[in-house]
């Protein structure tokens, strides 16, 4: 990484801890709300599918701008927030909640049609036997999963390292701070003689989001070989 300047190499490092803090910490509730959306009918469905899948609708400025005023220090929930010493405006961690908004729909979509493929009679007949809905999950429906869970969480990595109109409107274009690969990018594109180390972030992008997406390949593969015992 010598290629790579010192402002440069703080924007990947940057990119990278909020891809994975992102992925990591919504991944959890990706499961759950893509469970919820596949096998459990109640009232309001589809108004949770619709806010499930608005960022991917929604102009991402206007996400950002959403989640300013809802989690800005003077925002509802991140005025309570401040007041405990968790603050997301303007902050790496801000960065890391708008990249997970922007990803969670990708993961949702992944994982639901993941669940769906799996046939409901194979539960049904594990919780003849006496087990609890949540023993079926963990070892009937999640093992069978996994390979459109990985998908999911690689999908939102790979969206959350090139997330860029809500991160800046949430949380600014701050160097050391706030400045992702994106913004670094932007900002270079912004200044005389900035278009090499532009074009060095785009070639990292790149390399990024492919060995992402063949990691993923060869993972799911051999998941879905070892689940099904061949």
């Amino acid at each position: 990484m010598d290629w790579l300047s010192p402002e440069e190499w703080t924007a990947v490092a940057l990119s990278l801890r909020v891809a994975v803090w992102a992925t990591l910490l919504s991944l959890p509730f990706g499961i759950f709300v893509a469970y919820a959306l596949a096998r459990w009918q109640f009232a309001g469905r589809q108004i949770v599918n619709g806010l499930v899948h608005l960022p991917l609708i929604l102009p991402p400025v206007v996400t950002g701008y959403l989640l300013l005023l809802t989690f800005g220090t003077q925002g509802p929930v991140g005025g309570a927030l401040a007041e405990f010493g968790i603050v997301f405006a303007f902050r790496w961690t801000g960065a890391a909640l708008a990249a997970a908004v922007m990803a969670f729909p990708l993961m949702v979509r992944a994982i639901r049609l993941s669940i769906e493929a799996v046939d409901p009679k194979l539960e049904e007949a594990a919780a003849t036997l006496g087990a609890s809905k949540i023993w079926v999950f963990c070892t009937i429906t999640l093992p069978l999963i996994l390979p459109g869970v990985l998908a999911g969480a690689i999908l939102a990595f790979a969206k959350a390292m090139g997330e860029f109109g809500a991160t800046i409107t949430f949380v600014a274009n701050i160097p050391g701070q706030t400045q992702t690969i994106p913004s670094a990018i932007y900002a270079f594109l912004q200044v005389p003689g900035g278009e090499s180390s532009a074009m060095r972030l785009v070639i990292i992008s790149v390399i990024l989001a492919m060995g992402a997406l063949l990691a993923s390949e060869v993972l799911a593969r051999r998941i879905s070989r070892r689940v099904s015992g061949t």
